[in-house]
């Protein structure tokens, strides 16, 4: 079985960084499968219209179909784009950030366009049912939790927060809460914070960090490193994103937290955050803003025990990337033979 993997971000040169990069080659192990960009260029911010992306690859796409069984396409929301009407082999859409705000006429006319919709929860899928879509399926996150050891969190007086998910664009220093992030550790001088950031707009944060003072409290690491080794070094992670399709439904570097045993914090926008209420794994923030996080910070440093038991509980039960990979590989095998 040959699959053609589509993604709509542009190459990076830390690709195995991003959360959705590492699902798609986990999957290329089990399929032997390709990897094609649909977005066009190699920065982000490219002026094309994106119901334009991919037609630049039409050509390619056409002789490529000669040797594969099927497409899976990872996008962020349910967008149709124009290239889907031109492939002939079945397409399967996995809709990476959810469909929260999704409008439905967009929604059924994608639907139409490919085999199978992949949402991660059974909510997004009972929606999509009600609108009269039959063709979506759930599949839930998945991580190798065995890489992450369960080590007691850092001793002494400072608070330390790891942040995931960096920005692709300026605009997201602000909708992906890093502003935030940094504007609250302006107002509490023992809170360390470390990012993972993935070699854009690199020199902007280091300018906006010195620009506030925190060159000694705030740490970025732009380049490979082992999460697990990091994790041992922070007391909880988080993701913010005003906007729920900025990052995927369930963000990795937050499975990844709590696989450690680490609580999290998470902006009410992404679908993760009912997961986190549910569980007690971790604070959902409301807003993101810096008076949002220094209060969920306080919460949860007052009840740390409490949302620490949790993670661990949680952790390596509920996010198995073997799971995950024998659930597309069902998925695959019934559209090929059926």
């Amino acid at each position: 079985m040959k699959v053609l993997y589509h993604l709509t971000v542009p190459p990076s040169s830390m690709a195995a960084a991003d959360a959705v990069v590492q699902e798609v080659e986990a999957l290329r192990a089990m399929t032997g499968g390709q990897i094609i960009h649909l977005y066009p260029g190699q920065r982000p911010g490219t002026r094309l219209p994106r119901r334009w992306w991919g037609l630049q690859h039409l050509l390619a796409l056409r002789r490529a179909e000669r040797q594969i069984d099927l497409h899976h396409i990872f996008n962020p929301d349910p967008f149709p784009f124009d290239v889907l009407r031109f492939l002939r082999q079945p397409i399967v859409y996995t809709v990476v950030a959810g469909t929260q705000g999704a409008d439905r006429k967009i929604v059924q006319n994608l639907a139409r366009r490919v085999h199978t919709l992949v949402v991660s929860t059974e909510a997004e899928r009972a929606v999509l049912s009600a609108w009269g879509i039959a063709t979506a399926v759930t599949i839930g996150p998945g991580i190798d939790g065995t890489r992450f050891a369960r080590v007691p969190p850092p001793t002494g007086e400072r608070l330390t927060l790891l942040a995931g998910s960096a920005p692709w664009t300026v605009d997201q220093f602000e909708s992906k809460g890093i502003e935030a992030l940094l504007e609250t550790a302006q107002a509490r001088p023992d809170l360390h914070l470390i990012f993972l950031w993935r070699g854009v707009h690199f020199e902007e944060m280091r300018r906006r960090v010195a620009r506030r003072g925190l060159s000694d409290r705030v740490t970025i690491i732009n380049q490979y490193v082992n999460v697990a080794d990091v994790l041992a070094q922070v007391h909880a992670a988080s993701v913010l994103a005003r906007d729920a399709t900025l990052v995927k439904a369930y963000p990795h570097s937050l499975l990844e937290a709590l696989a450690a045993g680490r609580p999290i914090l998470i902006s009410r926008a992404i679908p993760m955050a009912s997961y986190v209420e549910q569980t007690g794994c971790g604070k959902v923030i409301e807003v993101v803003a810096a008076e949002s996080v220094f209060t969920a910070l306080a919460e949860l440093e007052q009840n740390y025990a409490a949302y620490r038991t949790a993670a661990l509980q949680v952790g390596q039960r509920d996010f198995s990337r073997q799971r995950l990979l024998e659930a597309y590989q069902r998925l695959y095998t019934s559209i090929v033979t059926g």
